[in-house]
């Protein structure tokens, strides 16, 4: 039994409910758990599961017009403060967070350094100079290159991981006690991610800090946490310690959410889900089986140079060449995957592919010819949606473009056979993007890009955005539409184990260029560069 002095946070029947129109719905039932002092707690579960809501409610952040707590207490230290009337006087002071994507944290208009040093001059009274000597102080202690240089830069200017050690050095700066961890690496390649997750660990043990770790990714809460929660719709459905929770579950929903983690080896078999799992289904025993025909798609030479500086006259001066000289094919039938760190240019590929943007030199040459015989799905659903139009609007707005023959009746029975072949509803035609979970979203983009009849899908980032369980379920879409219809995919992203599972062959980008290339389960037995060892060695170590 844990002793006042050793726990940090206590949460205690917390329950809190959200307004809908005229009605309040309850989003987290009777949630209970605590952080031990030194000691990092991981909560896991789905969207909605509850999991972030009962962290904004510790800090203070719940919206105060459309939310409320109806149940519960929330203390913080040895002296008990009740953070549920005292967070704000806690926050940015013993009790700070590390969001999810750094970029909504950060001012985009201010130079890195004066963001940090501003909040050390406003809470802690520090003079201009002796703010920025503890900036640059703890731009050290987070690993940032040049840490004087680092201050001087615009957030823009720096890669996904730097910011993110802007926003950590953020957290640091005010010297708290415990420290929310809001999916802190979701968005990063899998080197950057092992990094941050190492520099977690060695500002917890040389500050002593206790952590909240956020995450719908069980391999990295593995990695981090000592206690885990599992949360599923606002309960609290397992507690205890990684090794008891993760290695022994009780809980049929826990045991689901492992069961639908990507296979690290294997064939390309369908993924159980989670709901599966959970109802006691048999899980199918497919197999997908990848039959590949002649070239859809060859690629020469293709390069792409963006301008970075140019003359009085408008001539350019200076530019960086995002992609060097890359050539491949891509087969009928086959699943292609590009992988490599951020600003490798494997989404600069994807955009070449596209005609997004046009190259500064080399051949694309399609057997179908351009448009509507390649489409992109993009990481987020969302923002590729229009928020006023419903799902069938955005279906028929697609077709009336692309296949303009069909008359009106045609167009909304195609639209609704498309939702049904993505595994959506016939009520979802009328609604809107907003009412859609992630991973809806996300088969509604899919459904639009068939309705040009596609070759080929490129699918950038496509699930990067999702839940792990949601994940499972849109790769088994993807794999049964690739059987079904004979489509060809590239398939882009910072998941090894995910485009290991996906892909037949596998293209390896390094700074513009194809640094190695092969069939996938020989790349991922025998990588031969340096790089791909180093990518593979983190992705392991993530596991």
């Amino acid at each position: 039994m844990s002793t006042k002095s050793d726990v940090v946070l206590s949460v205690k029947g917390l329950s809190i409910s959200f307004r809908s129109g005229n009605n309040w719905n309850e989003v987290v039932r009777d949630v209970s758990f605590e952080v031990k002092r030194g000691q990092t707690l991981g909560i896991v579960g789905e969207s909605g599961s509850g999991k972030t809501v009962s962290s904004m409610a510790c800090m203070g952040l719940l919206p105060s017009k459309i939310s409320r707590v109806d149940n519960g207490c929330i203390t913080f230290g040895k002296e008990q403060v009740d953070l549920l009337e005292e967070a704000p006087a806690m926050r940015g002071h013993k009790i700070t967070m590390i969001f999810q994507e750094p970029m909504t944290s950060l001012n985009p208009s201010m130079r890195c350094g004066e963001q940090v040093a501003e909040s050390l001059r406003l809470h802690q009274g520090m003079s201009k100079q002796s703010a920025k000597e503890k900036v640059i102080a703890l731009f050290e202690e987070v690993e940032l290159p040049s840490p004087e240089v680092t201050y001087a830069k615009y957030p823009h200017e720096l890669s996904g991981g730097q910011k993110q050690r802007i926003v950590i050095a953020m957290a640091l700066a005010v010297n708290p006690e415990l420290v929310f961890a809001d999916e802190p690496t979701t968005a990063l390649d899998v080197t950057v991610q092992e990094s941050i997750l190492k520099l977690l660990a060695k500002l917890k043990a040389s500050r002593g800090l206790s952590m909240v770790f956020i995450s719908h990714d069980l391999r990295l809460v593995s990695r981090v946490a000592d206690e885990v929660v599992v949360m599923w719709k606002g309960k609290v459905m397992e507690k205890g310690s990684v090794d008891e929770v993760l290695k022994n579950p009780k809980e049929l929903y826990t045991k689901g959410l492992l069961a639908c983690e990507i296979p690290t080896e294997g064939d390309r078999k369908r993924l159980p889900t989670v709901h599966e799992t959970v109802e006691g289904k048999a899980v199918p025993d497919v197999t997908f089986l990848s039959k590949t025909g002649d070239p859809l798609l060859h690629v020469k030479d293709l390069r792409k140079a963006f301008p970075t500086k140019t003359n009085l006259l408008g001539k350019v001066t200076e530019a960086f060449e995002a992609v060097k000289g890359v050539s491949f094919d891509l087969k009928e039938g086959e699943t292609l995957g590009i992988v490599g760190e951020s600003g490798c240019g494997k989404s600069t590929v994807s955009r070449l592919l596209m005609n997004l943007i046009d190259p500064t030199s080399g051949e694309i040459t399609w057997k179908y010819g351009e448009g509507r015989a390649v489409q992109l799905v993009f990481q987020d659903p969302y923002s590729s949606l229009n928020p006023r139009q419903t799902a069938g609007t955005a279906l028929i707005e697609a077709l009336q473009r692309h296949q303009p023959t069909l008359n009106s009746d045609e167009r909304v029975k195609l639209a609704k056979s498309l939702l049904h072949e993505v595994g959506l509803v016939d009520e979802s035609f009328e609604r809107y993007p907003h009412s859609f979970s992630g991973g809806q979203r996300q088969r509604l983009v899919i459904a639009r890009a068939l309705c040009t009849n596609p070759k080929v899908l490129i699918l950038d980032e496509s699930i990067a955005a999702l839940d792990i369980s949601i994940q499972a379920q849109v790769m088994n879409l993807l794999n049964e539409l690739k059987e079904q219809r004979n489509l060809s995919f590239i398939f882009i992203s910072h998941d090894l184990n995910a485009v290991r599972f996906m892909s037949d062959r596998i293209l390896v980008m390094k700074e513009g260029l194809i640094v190695e290339e092969g069939a996938s389960k020989a790349l991922f037995q025998n990588p031969k560069q340096p790089y791909t060892q180093k990518l593979l060695k983190a992705a392991l170590q993530l596991d």
